[in-house]
C-alpha cells in the first residue's frame, strides 16, 4: 500500500482497474467451473446448489465492483464516507422501488433451504401443475402436461401441493348388468375403451390403465374396477370424457344403463413404486 500511495494518480488508477478486472475474471471462472462440475457430476436435484452458487458469485462480483468504484472515486477526491452514505441511501430507494424483486429472492431462498419441493417433483403451484424444472432466485419453472415451461414468480408461491408419487390415482368402478350374457358383452367391450384413453391422451394418462378384474359388493352387485394414473389437475378427462364415452357404449348393450352405475373416485397409495419415476420421464 505504501508503494501504491507513492505512485502518481494515473498509475494508481491503472493498478486499481487491473485488480478489479482480475478479481472479476477470477470470480467468473470459479462460477463457470463450479456450474460445469455440478451439471456434469451431480443429479438434477442439485440445481438448488447451482442457484446458491450463482447468487453468491453475483454478490461477490457486486461487492468487488462497489469497493473498487469507491477507491477510484477516492482518487478524484471523493470522500469514502460520503460515497458509502450516498450508496446506502440509494440502496434504500432502490429497495423500496423493487420490493417485488426482493420478495422473489427471499422466497426463492426459503424454498431452496426448506425443501418444500425439489427439482423433478410433481407439484401444483398457483393453480399450475407440472414437474419442477428449476428453482431460481426469481422464478420457479415447471413443465406442464402440454410440455410447456411455466415461469412462476417466487413471490406468488403461497400454497404448494406436492405429489410424491408423481401422479393422481383415479379409480373407476363400472357396474355390470345382472344378466350374465349382457355382463359378458360389457366385459368384452370395456378393455378396448380403456386402452383407447391412454392412446388418445398419453400426456394425461401417464401409464397404461390397469383393469383389476371383476369384483362384487356386499349387496351382490358385480363391477369392473379400472385404475388410472393421471397428471394432477387433469382428472376431468375421466370424470367427463371417459365416463360419457363408457355410458354411451354400454347403453348400446343395455338401454336402461344409468349414470350412477359408473363411479369415479380417487385413492392415495401408500406402497412405494418405481413406476412413477418412469411416468415422470414420459411426461417430459
Amino acid at each position: 500500500m505504501e508503494m501504491i500511495s507513492d505512485m502518481s494518480s494515473g498509475n494508481r488508477l491503472v493498478i486499481i482497474i487491473a485488480v478489479l478486472a482480475g478479481a472479476h475474471i477470477t470470480v467468473l471462472a470459479i462460477r463457470r467451473v463450479s456450474e460445469k462440475f455440478l451439471s456434469a457430476r451431480l443429479s438434477a436435484s442439485f440445481a438448488k446448489v447451482k442457484s446458491v452458487v450463482s447468487l453468491v458469485s453475483s454478490i461477490v462480483v457486486f461487492v468487488l465492483y462497489f469497493a473498487m468504484l469507491g477507491l477510484v472515486l477516492k482518487e478524484f477526491g471523493v470522500s469514502l464516507a460520503a460515497y458509502f452514505a450516498s450508496a446506502s441511501i440509494l440502496g434504500l430507494a432502490i429497495g423500496f422501488g423493487s420490493q417485488g424483486f426482493v420478495q422473489d429472492v427471499v422466497t426463492g431462498l426459503t424454498i431452496l433451504f426448506s425443501d418444500i419441493f425439489d427439482v423433478g417433483d410433481m407439484v401444483e403451484i398457483s393453480g399450475q401443475s407440472g414437474i419442477v424444472k428449476s428453482i431460481g432466485m426469481r422464478f420457479t419453472i415447471i413443465t406442464n402436461s402440454m410440455g410447456a415451461d411455466v415461469f412462476i414468480p417466487n413471490r406468488t408461491i403461497a400454497n404448494v401441493v406436492n405429489y410424491p408419487k408423481g401422479y393422481v390415482r383415479c379409480i373407476t368402478d363400472i357396474t355390470l348388468s345382472k344378466d350374465p350374457a349382457t355382463a359378458r358383452r360389457m366385459e368384452e367391450m370395456i378393455p378396448s375403451l380403456v386402452r383407447s384413453v391412454h392412446e388418445q391422451f398419453p400426456g394425461i394418462v401417464l401409464t397404461d390403465p390397469s383393469i383389476e378384474g371383476k369384483l362384487r359388493t356386499g349387496s351382490n352387485k358385480e363391477f369392473l374396477r379400472i385404475k388410472f394414473r393421471l397428471w394432477p389437475g387433469r382428472t376431468g378427462l375421466i370424470e367427463t370424457t371417459f365416463k360419457n364415452e363408457i355410458l354411451q357404449e354400454l347403453r348400446t348393450i343395455d338401454t336402461s344403463y344409468a349414470d350412477w352405475m359408473v363411479a369415479v373416485n380417487y385413492e392415495v397409495e401408500e406402497k412405494s413404486l418405481s413406476l412413477p419415476v418412469r411416468a415422470k420421464k414420459k411426461a417430459h
